[in-house]
C-alpha cells in the first residue's frame, strides 16, 4: 500500500514563498524599466483612460518608445470651459476632449469632411505639479493654443432644434482634388500650429487692388487665408465671384445705373449680380428680445432697424441650413442695447460690451461657424453712436467682424475696406418712409447754404462762430428759432437751400447728410475721418462736397467757387443717387437694403482669400 502523501516541511514552505516573492519583484522591475514615469503609468492602467489611450500591445515599438506625458502647457484650466457663458445661461461650454484621441484622428477625419473638423482640444489628463513647475514661458505656450483652438465639428439642427454632429455623408462637398484633401490634416497643423495669434484683417489701400480692364475695383488680390484643402465650398463661391468680378467688362453706362455715380459701374453692376446669384445668409436665432429680434423703425437710428425687419422677412438670400451660408447676420440693436443695459449719465458703457461679448462667446460655443474664420464672415448693423464701444471687449469680433456702422470714424477704430459705413437715416413716419422725399428746382433754391441743429461736438460751434448771422446768403443756426420757423420750416429751409450743411454732431456721421439727399440738397460734409457710406461703390465727389474742419472759416468762398453749371450738374446726380438711399416696405433693386447687403457682400470679398 503506497505511503500518503505528506505535508511539505516548513523550510521548503518558504522557499516557494520567497521564489514567489522574487518572481514579482522581477516582473515589476521590468514594467519600472519600460515605464518609469508613474503619470504614464496611471494613463495606461487606470481603466477612466483606457479608451484613449492604445494599449502598448496594440502600437508599434517606436509608438511606445516616443511615447511622452503631457505636458503642462497643454492642462486647460475648469474655468476656461466655465468662462464662456452664454448671458442667457443657457449656453455653457462642452467638456473638452482627450488629446489622445489623435491616434484614431485619420478615422475620423474623412475627405468629405477635411474642411469642417480639426484634431480635437487637448487633455485635461493630471500632471504631477511637483514635477515641473509653470513658468511664464509655460503660461504663453498655454495661451496660443487657446488662441489657436481649433473648429468643433460641423453640425446641422435636429428635429428638436439642436444642433447635432453632420455625418459624413451629409457633409458640405468640397470642389478640391483628392490629393489635397489626403495633405488635409498636415495642412491643418500646419496653419493651426505655426500661428495661432489671428492675423490682421486685409484692407484695401490705394495702389494695390485688383486691376481690371475697367480699372481699379476695390478689392484685394487673392492671397493665402487658410490652406485650400480647409476651404468650404461657399469659400470656394466667393473665390469664383471676386475673380468674376475682376473680369468685369469695360461699360461707360448701363441702362439701370447711372455711371457718372459710381467709381466703376462695370465692377458694381457685376458684383451685384453675382450677389443676386450667389448670396446666402444665416440670421442667429439665439438672443432675447429687446436687444435681439427688435428693431426700432423710427428715428436717427431707425437704419439698423429696417435693415434688421427686412433682413429677417428676406427670402431671396436668407437661408435656414448655416452650412449652406456665405455670411452670418448677429441680429442685435445697438439701440436696443442702449435702451436696456445703459445706466442715465453713468458714463459706463462697459455692461454693454460686456453683453455682447458673452452673446459671441456663446455662439461660439454652441455653433462651429465663429471659429471656422475667427468671426471674418460675421457681421452686425448698428446706427447708434456708441456701436463701436459696444464690440470692445471682444478682439475677434473687434478685428474680424465685418461691422456696419452709423459712426465710420478711422480714428476709432473702422476699418475701410473691412468695416461698412452705414447711413443714417431720420425716419420721421415708419408707415411711409418715403414721406416729403423730393425739393424744389434750382432756379428756386434761394438760400445759398443752410444749418440748424443742436450744438453738440467739436465741429457746430466753430461753424456758428464764424457764421451764425454773419451773412445773409449763410443762414446758419442752433436750434431753428421759433420766429424762423413759424414761416420757414426746418425740412422747407432744405428744400429751398443749395446747399446744405452737414457737420458732425458727438461722432462723425450725421443724419442730415441724407437728409439733404431726400430734400435734393447738394450735402456739405465737415468731418474729418469720417468714411462715406457706400464709399466703395459710389463716387461723392459727384454729388457733395466734403470740407475739412481747418476750411470751415472759408466754406463760403468754396461753396462760390463752384459754377452755376457745375452746381446743376451736381444737384441733377443728388436726385439719381436718392434712389440707393431710400427705405421701402418691400426691399427694390439698388435701393439702401439691397447697397447695404452689397457692401458687406464686397467687404468679405475684400478679405477672402487663396493660397497662390
Amino acid at each position: 500500500m503506497a505511503a500518503p502523501l505528506r505535508r511539505p516541511a516548513a523550510a521548503g514552505y518558504r522557499r516557494c514563498v520567497l521564489a514567489a516573492a522574487i518572481l514579482i519583484s522581477a516582473v515589476a522591475v521590468m514594467f519600472a524599466v519600460v515605464d518609469p514615469d508613474p503619470v504614464t503609468s496611471r494613463l495606461l492602467f487606470s481603466s477612466s483612460s483606457s479608451s484613449s489611450i492604445a494599449p502598448a500591445s496594440s502600437r508599434g515599438p517606436e509608438q511606445v518608445n516616443s511615447f511622452s506625458p503631457p505636458s503642462p502647457e497643454s492642462k486647460l484650466e475648469d474655468s476656461d470651459a466655465e468662462r464662456r457663458d452664454f448671458s442667457n445661461g443657457d449656453l455653457k461650454a462642452p467638456p473638452l476632449q482627450s488629446e489622445e484621441q489623435v491616434d484614431t484622428d485619420a478615422e475620423r477625419r474623412d475627405s468629405s469632411n477635411e474642411d469642417l473638423k480639426a484634431p480635437p482640444l487637448q487633455s485635461e489628463e493630471q500632471v504631477d505639479s511637483e514635477t515641473e513647475e509653470r513658468n511664464s514661458t509655460s503660461e504663453v505656450l498655454k495661451e496660443a493654443t487657446l488662441q489657436s483652438e481649433p473648429i468643433i465639428e460641423a453640425k446641422e439642427r435636429d428635429s428638436s432644434g439642436e444642433y447635432v454632429a453632420i455625418p459624413p455623408s451629409q457633409s458640405p462637398e468640397l470642389t478640391i482634388s483628392s490629393s489635397e484633401m489626403s495633405k488635409a490634416k498636415e495642412n491643418f497643423l500646419r496653419f493651426a500650429g505655426e500661428d495661432s495669434s489671428q492675423p490682421e484683417v486685409p484692407v484695401r489701400t490705394d495702389g494695390n487692388e485688383v486691376k481690371s480692364s475697367n480699372g481699379d475695383i476695390g478689392l484685394r488680390p487673392l492671397q493665402p487665408e487658410k490652406p485650400v484643402s480647409l476651404m468650404t465650398a461657399t469659400d470656394q463661391e466667393l473665390i469664383f465671384a471676386k475673380e468674376e468680378i475682376g473680369r468685369a467688362p469695360v461699360i461707360s453706362d448701363d441702362p439701370d445705373l447711372y455711371a457718372p455715380l459710381f467709381r466703376n459701374v462695370a465692377v458694381f453692376k457685376r458684383s451685384y449680380e453675382l450677389m443676386e446669384r450667389t448670396l446666402k445668409v444665416y440670421i442667429y436665432r439665439d438672443g432675447r428680445k429687446p436687444i435681439f429680434h427688435t428693431p426700432f423703425f423710427k428715428g436717427i437710428y431707425a437704419s439698423e432697424g429696417w435693415f434688421l425687419k427686412l433682413m429677417e422677412a428676406n427670402t431671396q438670400f436668407v437661408v435656414k441650413d448655416p452650412n449652406k451660408a456665405h455670411l452670418f447676420f448677429l441680429p442685435y440693436s445697438a439701440r436696443q442695447l442702449e435702451e436696456t443695459l445703459y445706466k442715465p449719465d453713468s458714463h459706463n458703457l462697459r455692461p454693454l460690451a460686456v453683453f455682447l461679448k458673452n452673446y459671441i462667446d456663446g455662439i461660439s460655443v454652441k455653433y462651429p461657424f465663429w471659429n471656422r474664420t475667427r468671426g471674418a464672415d460675421h457681421f452686425l448693423v448698428a446706427c447708434h453712436d456708441w456701436g463701436p464701444y459696444t464690440t470692445k471687449l471682444h478682439e475677434e469680433l473687434r478685428k474680424n467682424a465685418i461691422k456696419a456702422l452709423c459712426n465710420a470714424d478711422l480714428s476709432e477704430g473702422f476699418v475701410q475696406g473691412k468695416d461698412v459705413s452705414l447711413p443714417e437715416t431720420n425716419i420721421r413716419n415708419p408707415r411711409r418712409p418715403l414721406r416729403g422725399v423730393g425739393g424744389k428746382p434750382v432756379s428756386r433754391r434761394s438760400i445759398l447754404a443752410f444749418f440748424a441743429g443742436n450744438l453738440h461736438g467739436r465741429v457746430r460751434p466753430i461753424l456758428l462762430e464764424y457764421w451764425s448771422g454773419k451773412d445773409e446768403d449763410m443762414k446758419i443756426y442752433g436750434p431753428l428759432p421759433p420766429r424762423v420757423s413759424r414761416k420757414m420750416s426746418y425740412i422747407e429751409h432744405m428744400k429751398s437751400s443749395k446747399f446744405c450743411i452737414c457737420p458732425m454732431g458727438y461722432e462723425v456721421n450725421s443724419p442730415r447728410i441724407v437728409e439733404a439727399i431726400y430734400y435734393e440738397c447738394v450735402p456739405v460734409i465737415i468731418a474729418d475721418n469720417f468714411v462715406l457710406p457706400f464709399d466703395d461703390v459710389l463716387d461723392w465727389s459727384r454729388f457733395s462736397v466734403v470740407v475739412a474742419e481747418k476750411d470751415i472759416p472759408n466754406l463760403k468762398d468754396i461753396l462760390m467757387k463752384i459754377s452755376p453749371r457745375e452746381y446743376a450738374t451736381m444737384q441733377n446726380n443728388v436726385k439719381r443717387v436718392q434712389r440707393h438711399f431710400l427705405w421701402h416696405q418691400r426691399p427694390v433693386k439698388y435701393d439702401i437694403f439691397h447697397m447695404i447687403l452689397h457692401s458687406i457682400w464686397f467687404s468679405r470679398l475684400n478679405q477672402i482669400q487663396v493660397q497662390g
